[in-house]
């Protein structure tokens, strides 16, 4: 421990990927309040703020989302470089972003997990947090990931949570113990 309380020092990130409403900022956020609770030093860079703030102007199309992946990345790995536990609940649909943000933390020597939250589209779906798929159902919107817009689940991710089986806490859970085994805990 620091002088100031604060426990973790060597930083990573953690990059929580899936379909919307698939549980990603949900058990980011879970996670964030153990860690602060065990007095780590944590940030949560969710996707709909970083769009707002870092990202404000960018569309949806392949090339934007790529942009807005990288941002975040970059943002990420600066942090997680200094020490901070980052936690990244970000759709990032195709696969070559994401290798692009994990080579960046590789190059740089920062610590990177993938979890990919594997939630069906069904699911996704019924829990419809912001009511995009109800929008895209009534033809509103289009271009929504996973249902008429591409989306690479990670052929290899660090960690899988299948949130539709287990509850935010075991989610979470899981997490903990994959950041506990990775020596980043």
């Amino acid at each position: 421990m620091t002088d100031l309380g604060v426990k973790n020092v060597t930083g990573a990130t953690i990059w929580l990927t899936g379909l919307p409403s698939a549980g990603k900022t949900t058990i980011a956020y879970e996670l964030a309040g153990r860690l602060k609770d065990e007095g780590h030093r944590v940030e949560v860079l969710d996707g709909d703020e970083i769009r707002e703030f870092l990202s404000a102007g960018l569309g949806f199309d392949r090339a934007d989302r790529h942009t807005n992946v990288q941002r975040i990345g970059f943002v990420a790995e600066l942090l997680a470089s200094n020490g901070v536990l980052v936690l990244v609940p970000v759709i990032a649909p195709y696969a070559d972003s994401r290798d692009a943000v994990r080579e960046r933390h590789a190059k740089q020597g920062t610590a990177y997990l993938e979890v990919h939250v594997a939630t069906p589209v069904e699911v996704c779906s019924e829990r419809d947090v912001k009511g995009l798929y109800a929008k895209q159902a009534a033809g509103e919107i289009s271009g929504l990931t996973g249902v008429d817009d591409p989306y690479e689940a990670p052929k290899a991710p660090d960690l899988r949570i299948e949130s539709h089986r287990q509850t935010v806490a075991e989610s979470a859970d899981a997490l903990y113990a994959l950041l506990t085994e990775r020596g980043s805990l």
